[in-house]
């Protein structure tokens, strides 16, 4: 196929990134959504199910063939160990223990982290402060795509094998845009993993751990779960950068999809995300909004003008204009059906 992008360049812009000022517009007005910050208690319950889940399946994959152990990481095991990385950002916030407590909260994440097989989740926590606090600003936000990525899958097809990369890229592009230094956390999340993907082989041999491994990465790569990279910042209506999506994977998804509601209250649980858009229906209802990642990973491949450059992006060295943004902020959008997938204006 040919090129199917016709954006060359991202989307830039001078302005502040938008929730800031919607946090203070919305508490302005409901104060009590305040009452929704706070600790989740039950996710320690849940993550526990879920690694608990891991390990068994991990024990029963042991007997099957190598085909039927890919067809059951795909339909199960990677579901589980992609929400496990979506606990994962939840327990990054805190969310846990409280922010008295960080030990504990990065001790939790790393039990969570283990089907996943990979150690990521100190590592997670450290870039994920930056793109809530950066947002869409080049350099300090790691989630951006790089601009040779986006030159370079730009097509239809390319499109296609960028998804299948994603795992990749979601690993590799911090260290190459923002190297640190790895802390005592990480250093420990990393021996931590190694141990136990030794014991997986030890104890059940390496089919088992390749089940994990490989339910990791074809469910971080073009899987409907997955969509919620996409569907999250890539502009899918003209100057909107954050995207919520309000259906059933949620429910396996520690509540992502509910991602203008995270960003507006990065401390509030995503087990009460559903209640802050309830409580202020009339700054989210009238947004640009998802309702099937499906949708969202065919027009982002399918759709000319979707591809990796369609992201906004702030220059690190730029004056940011703030009041430009919060006219910005609040005006009405005028995609034509915002129950689906919003359409570029």
């Amino acid at each position: 196929m040919g090129q199917s992008q016709t954006r060359l360049d991202f989307e830039w812009t001078q302005t502040n990134h938008p929730h800031t000022y919607r946090t203070k517009q919305i508490l302005a007005k409901h104060p009590e959504i305040k009452s929704l910050m706070g600790l989740c208690p039950s996710i320690r319950y849940s993550v526990s199910i879920l690694v608990i889940t891991q390990i068994f399946a991990a024990y029963l994959a042991s007997h099957l063939s190598y085909f039927w152990v890919v067809v059951m990481a795909y339909c199960f095991g990677g579901i589980i160990n992609h929400s496990l990385t979506l606990a994962i950002h939840d327990i990054s916030h805190n969310i846990v223990f409280g922010n008295l407590y960080p030990w504990a909260n990065r001790l939790f994440g790393i039990w969570a982290n283990l089907p996943v097989s990979v150690p990521m989740s100190v590592s997670f926590k450290k870039y994920h402060a930056e793109h809530h606090r950066f947002q869409g600003t080049d350099y300090y936000d790691s989630d951006l795509p790089l601009a040779v990525e986006a030159k370079l899958f730009g097509s239809t097809v390319g499109k296609v094998v960028w998804m299948f990369l994603q795992p990749f890229f979601y690993i590799v592009r911090p260290f190459w845009v923002r190297p640190k230094g790895p802390n005592s956390f990480e250093i420990l999340n990393f021996f931590v993993q190694i141990t136990f993907d030794l014991g997986i082989v030890y104890f059940f041999g390496f089919k088992s751990l390749f089940y994990l491994f490989i339910g990791t990465m074809i469910c971080m790569g073009l899987h409907p779960m997955t969509a919620h990279f996409i569907a999250e910042h890539y502009m899918f209506a003209k100057g909107y950068e954050t995207y919520s999506y309000y259906g059933y994977w949620n429910y396996l998804a520690f509540n992502v999809g509910y991602h203008i509601e995270h960003h507006d209250f990065p401390y509030i649980p995503g087990s009460r995300l559903p209640l802050v858009r309830e409580m202020a229906p009339e700054f989210y209802d009238p947004l640009p909004h998802h309702y099937s990642w499906w949708e969202v990973v065919y027009a982002w491949i399918f759709e000319d003008h979707m591809g990796p450059f369609t992201r906004v992006k702030r220059r690190p060295d730029k004056k940011i204009v703030s009041s430009e943004n919060k006219e910005k902020i609040l005006r009405i959008p005028k995609a034509d059906n915002l129950e689906s997938v919003a359409k570029a204006e």
